[in-house]
């Protein structure tokens, strides 16, 4: 070669030398950084729909910041005192204000508003209006800013403050929504005249009605009177009620309130943004609240309102209940998150360890020749890091097209991390096999094998881990947010279990290979020595990530069921039955409406059910319970059949004067099982308790005393229907019961199911969770593919030698197949039996309460949803990895049967 001739470069060579696997590669690689990148993404994606989801769907009282001040006192000038709550220096106020507001809170500036309310509402005096129980209606009093960008104008006009209004004013113009106008009898003309002066009355005109424009939302909705009257009960038994409204005055009017005794406050309240919030906004949140209502963001925030102001919200209580929500489902999660990168660490190193093999003789004759293990490494890191960083920064793209709305800098440390150990496996395989030059191959197999002192105590390590994080989980549960150890629990163990595996994986060989040499056929004396003589690593990283691919599964599927059946019984709890259809104003249902619901549609059977309420006297003390009414023959069979405190229907007799009932616990405690007699709404009857059930359809959130209501006095009729029926079609349920009256409400239970996985968290993390299994289940697929890979070339060369010497094609496929089959039973038998015991282990730490039923009532949602192993996740993965191991197995020899001995044996290697 000419002294300025140089060689072709080392990178450009070999991949040329091999571009169908660098391409493999380079997809394995772009396939997991994808996944490390989007995982974190949509965590936050749907931490941050759950956040707004939280706050848009909570009342506007409880989210609504609201800064009040009280007027200046009495010593100041009367002149002094109306300046100060004129609108020019109320707006001033809210704009230094809304600046203060401490990120990321910010406020919503076309649902915000400020003015000046009266803090007591204040007695009307006319005649005129509506008197339910005698007493007079009372008006609070808002003179609130930019009503005409927040209404429409029905009748009339807006009011105004047309001449200066002071503190002496009595007469000023004022304005009430439609609800109120109906409600009150009021319109554009009418007089109010309030009372709470001490000079004389308020007298407001009414000016004019207005329909709010976007009545849920915080103008509105932060005063509800001002929207909505509402009945009020006087505080003394029985209780009387009279009404209570609102008026909106004139933002210029408000100094005339100075003038009584309504307690007049300013006001300024922020609406808060959430359109730009995101989930990991949650804690700076509550500590904005806090600050606001107690801390340095109050004390600037009385730099601009006065000295006395304060804040109150119910912001924080709202973003506490999500973050205590999120808090509970983050560690479940976690443990998938965990499982998949177990498995995709084990697939990324074994994709080393199949290019190392496939390398080996190049690299030794390199270090025979003089090659430093620096310069090898250097060129194979070279040659991985082309295909692989390229790949990971696609990889990283293309999940932040998918997943938008979250931050970069997690997915950046996914990805990144993705690509350094691609880079990095290959050369650090390398360097470890050929730190020294050696002349031949050592034996790696299993048979052989003899693992050092090193192995033993990282396995020892591993385990105490595992041993740790189990008991960690079972004792405090996954309370402790931020965690790792804990909820690395499920792969920890099936590390360690993978490890014991291998360990234990030679003996049943041996002693089947010594029965099966002396069967007649060679197949299976050859498979099993074949088996165990295959490489260690070989057996080890596929055992390895079929186990955790197997555990992780279990677990998730364990999960996953665990809140499936939380969320069936808590909607059983909610409605009691398939449907329920009560009456809301308490009146009897129409004598037709059951046969009606019977001709629905998937309706199988319906039960009446009618309600009277009770009075028992206990020592001292009158208490009160609810008696139903039933027909004793279908009621105890929807009850069995629902499995909520099923009965005999004999249970339920009547004789002598007595009725036999049955009750829940605690009014069985009170009344006994002798003869008891209890007054009802209809009068005196006698009851008999003979069977004590902890639930029941009719009532299943609270106490209950069931007797036949064929023995109850004076009852009008049934007030509900309970429904069975799997195929029930809610729609026509609907149609069907709106026909038959008004007053009625349906609720099927599919719809309270429905409702219960409804929010943005708990759907975001089972979805999650579905995914990050099936990802892990295809990682585990491709690492077997893998180690069978590895050892292909060997085995072809085996298969083309025995065939020389009369081994048929079908006998190559059953060996190949047999060989294969015990590393994929123990891994099937091992997968099962870690899960099951991985489930069994940690259910007693894991609380699924907040996964499955965030959106439950605390009355009907059934506490301490279990964690239970589920038979179809234990078992569909385990079988499917057998299946695939002999479908990949025969493969293989059909592959290698296409070819000709001769083929195999000249390719010049030593096998």
């Amino acid at each position: 070669m000419p002294p300025n001739a140089q060689g072709a470069p080392w990178v450009r060579t070999r991949l040329r030398t091999a571009p169908v696997s660098a391409v493999a590669f380079g997809v394995l690689v772009l396939v997991t950084a994808f996944l490390a990148a989007v995982l974190p993404r949509a965590v936050e994606a749907y931490e941050t729909d759950g956040l707004r989801k939280a706050l848009a769907t909570a009342s506007t009282e409880s989210t609504v910041l609201e800064l009040k001040a009280p007027p200046p006192g009495l010593e100041r000038p009367d002149a002094a005192r109306a300046d100060v709550v004129r609108p020019e220096a109320l707006a001033a106020v809210d704009s230094r204000a809304r600046a203060l507001l401490p990120a990321p809170l910010r406020a919503d500036r076309a649902e915000s508003a400020y003015g000046v309310r009266t803090g007591k509402s204040l007695e009307a005096l006319d005649a005129s209006l509506p008197r339910p129980n005698g007493l007079p209606p009372r008006f609070t009093l808002l003179a609130q800013s930019g009503a005409a960008g927040h209404a429409t104008v029905r009748e009339g006009r807006l009011p105004t403050a047309r001449t200066p209004v002071t503190v002496g004013t009595r007469v000023v113009e004022g304005a009430v929504t439609i609800e109120t106008a109906r409600a009150l009898r009021l319109r554009a003309g009418s007089t109010l005249t309030l009372a709470g002066f001490l000079d004389g009355p308020l007298t407001v005109r009414i000016t004019g009605v207005l329909e709010p424009r976007h009545p849920q939302r915080s103008y509105w909705s932060a005063e509800p009177v001002l929207r909505t009257p509402g009945l009020a009960s006087t505080s003394v038994r029985p209780p009387r009620y009279y009404w209570e409204a609102g008026v909106l005055l004139a933002p210029g009017a408000a100094p005339a309130l100075l003038g009584g005794q309504g307690e007049p406050e300013r006001y300024w309240r922020f609406a808060p943004a959430t359109g730009r919030l995101t989930g990991a906004d949650a804690s700076a949140l509550v500590d904005a609240v806090a600050s606001l209502e107690d801390g340095p963001a109050l004390v600037r925030m009385r730099g601009a309102a006065g000295p006395t102001a304060r804040l109150s919200t119910g912001l924080e209580q709202v973003v506490g209940s999500h973050a205590r929500t999120r808090d509970a489902i983050t560690p479940v999660v976690a443990v998938a998150a965990f499982g998949i990168a177990a498995i995709a660490v084990v697939v990324l190193v074994m994709s080393a360890g199949v290019a190392a093999a496939r390398r080996a003789a190049e690299l030794a004759l390199l270090r025979a020749r003089g090659g430093s293990l620096g310069g090898i490494a250097g060129r194979l890191l070279a040659e991985t890091a082309v295909p692989a960083v390229p790949a990971a920064v696609c990889g990283l793209l293309l999940a932040v097209l998918v997943v938008d709305e979250a931050r970069p800098l997690p997915a950046v440390f996914g990805a990144g991390a993705v690509a350094l150990l691609a880079c990095a496996a290959l050369p650090v395989r390398a360097v470890v096999a050929h730190r020294r030059p050696r002349a031949h191959q050592e034996r790696d197999d299993l048979a052989e094998a003899r693992p050092g002192g090193r192995r033993a105590v990282a396995e020892l390590t591993l385990l105490v881990l595992a041993v740790g994080s189990v008991v960690t989980l079972r004792r405090r549960g996954t309370d402790g947010a931020g965690d790792l150890l804990v909820s690395a629990a499920p792969v920890l163990v099936g590390l360690v279990a993978a490890l014991v595996l291998v360990r234990l994986y030679p003996l049943p060989l041996r002693w089947a290979a010594g029965p099966a040499g002396r069967l007649r056929g060679v197949v299976g004396f050859l498979s099993l020595a074949r088996a165990g003589r295959s490489p260690a690593a070989v057996a080890t990283l596929p055992l390895l990530a079929l186990l955790t691919a197997l555990t992780t599964a279990a677990f998730g599927g364990s999960v996953l069921a665990g809140v499936a059946d939380a969320r069936d019984r808590a909607a059983l709890l909610e409605t009691g039955a398939d449907a329920r259809i009560d009456t809301t104003d308490g009146k009897p249902l129409p004598a037709a409406l059951a046969r009606t619901v019977r001709e629905v549609s998937g309706v199988r059977q319906v039960t009446a059910v009618g309600f009277q309420f009770a009075s028992e006297r206990a020592s001292d003390e009158t208490r009160s319970v609810t008696v139903v009414g039933v027909e004793p023959e279908t009621y105890a069979e929807l009850a069995r059949q629902m499995d909520l405190g099923g009965f005999p229907a004999d249970r339920l007799g009547a004789g002598g004067g007595v009725l036999d009932a049955v009750a829940s616990p605690e009014v069985a405690e009170r009344l006994g099982r002798a003869p008891r007699r209890i007054v009802t709404d209809g009068g005196a009857v006698t009851v008999r308790i003979t069977a004590v059930r902890p639930r029941t359809p009719a009532v299943p959130e609270d106490d209950f005393l069931l007797v036949d209501a064929a023995g109850l006095k004076g009852s009008a009729g049934p007030t509900t229907l309970l429904a069975s029926g799997a195929g029930l079609d809610a729609k026509a349920l609907r149609a069907a019961v709106r026909g038959a009256g008004p007053n009625l409400s349906v609720t099927p239970r599919g719809e309270v199911r429905a409702a219960l996985s409804d929010s943005p968290l708990q759907a975001g993390a089972e979805r999650i969770y579905v995914w990050a299994v099936l990802a892990g289940a295809g990682y585990a697929v491709l690492a077997l593919v893998l180690g069978l890979l590895r050892s292909a070339p060997e085995r072809a060369a085996l298969l083309a030698r025995l065939r020389t010497l009369g081994l048929t094609t079908r006998q190559g496929r059953h060996l190949l197949g047999l060989e294969a089959l015990p590393l994929a039973l123990l891994a099937a038998g091992g997968g099962m039996a870690v899960g099951w015991a991985t489930v069994r282990l940690l259910a007693p730490g894991v609380d699924l309460d907040r996964l499955a039923l965030a959106g439950a009532s605390g009355g009907t949602a059934p506490q301490g949803a279990a964690l239970r192993a589920d038979l179809w996740s234990l078992a569909v993965p385990a079988a499917g990895a057998v299946l695939l191991t002999g479908a990949v197995a025969v493969a293989q020899a059909w592959w290698a049967g296409r070819r000709t001995p001769i083929t195999h044996l000249r390719r010049g290697d030593m096998r």
